[in-house]
């Protein structure tokens, strides 16, 4: 049995803890393969892989995407070369476009007379924004009790705040991914069912799905594993954690079992 995380977020984007805090909350947890997967920016994966090398800790390069396509459609990249100036170069224009759909939703949250501005966002987020950094200052200043609350009161569709995700599609996500060397890897996908496209995503170079992911039941984790089996990719697991303070899934790791532990070990570190 395998005790991976290979999905977890950092103050460098939504995360409330540094990297080398989630690594150091990992290893405590029993973790022994490991991915900092922060959105759209890997500023924070080489402070991770330098404490990872502390604790002897399997470590992999990793990022998170979003897309355009639902607000939850994300695709992991892992071991992506960091050094790839076309991948930096996609990376910041996310990162800026998130910034745009910022400004909009923080627009249309004090039109709806909701006292917040872009500098109480802002300086929260000096690396990725995102709407968790507008929940968390509609917190601050006590307009909500949770992130969680803020989300639900003014940041989901149908509320004054919500502005469609601002990320690419699928296949430039995916293809991106490739382009700079790494696997793409959906994340989630029990969050996204309605718009599952396996086909075109394969077609497209998908290599694996997060199947063992603590929302999923154990009837949604053999539906993704027999998708695996018919596409032939690869299963991976993470927590999805963002830190003590983020007002959700607080404890690390995921067991992975033979055979996809496995293979899981052979693509990711080939051993």
């Amino acid at each position: 049995m395998l005790k991976a995380d290979l999905h977890t977020h950092s103050f460098f984007s939504d995360g409330t803890s540094s990297p080398e805090e989630v690594v150091y909350a990992a290893c405590k947890a029993g973790v022994k393969l490991f991915a900092l997967s922060d959105h759209d920016t890997t500023e924070g994966v080489l402070r991770a892989q330098a404490e990872c090398q502390k604790y002897d800790l399997d470590f992999v390069p990793a990022v998170e995407i979003s897309t355009r396509e639902h607000d939850h459609l994300h695709f992991l990249g892992y071991n992506i070369d960091l050094n790839n100036v076309g991948f930096q170069k996609f990376l910041q224009t996310n990162r800026e476009n998130r910034q745009n759909r910022i400004r909009q939703i923080i627009c249309q949250l004090a039109q709806a007379g909701v006292d917040i501005t872009e500098q109480d966002v802002f300086e929260r987020a000096p690396h990725t924004v995102s709407r968790a950094h507008v929940a968390d200052a509609l917190k601050q200043k006590k307009i909500v009790s949770s992130r969680q609350e803020g989300f639900r009161q003014y940041l989901v569709p149908g509320k004054a705040g919500y502005v469609p995700s601002a990320g690419v599609t699928v296949i430039e996500a995916i293809q991106e991914i490739k382009k700079a060397g790494g696997l793409a890897v959906i994340a989630h996908p029990g969050m996204t069912q309605e718009v599952w496209n396996f086909p075109a995503w394969v077609e497209a170079g998908l290599d694996g799905l997060e199947v063992f992911y603590p929302a999923h039941s154990f009837t949604l984790k053999q539906e993704l594993l027999k998708i695996a089996r018919k596409y032939d990719l690869f299963a991976t697991g993470g927590s999805d954690y963002h830190g003590p303070h983020a007002g959700r899934i607080t404890s690390l790791g995921i067991n992975i079992q033979p055979p996809y532990s496995d293979r899981l070990l052979r693509k990711l570190l080939n051993k």
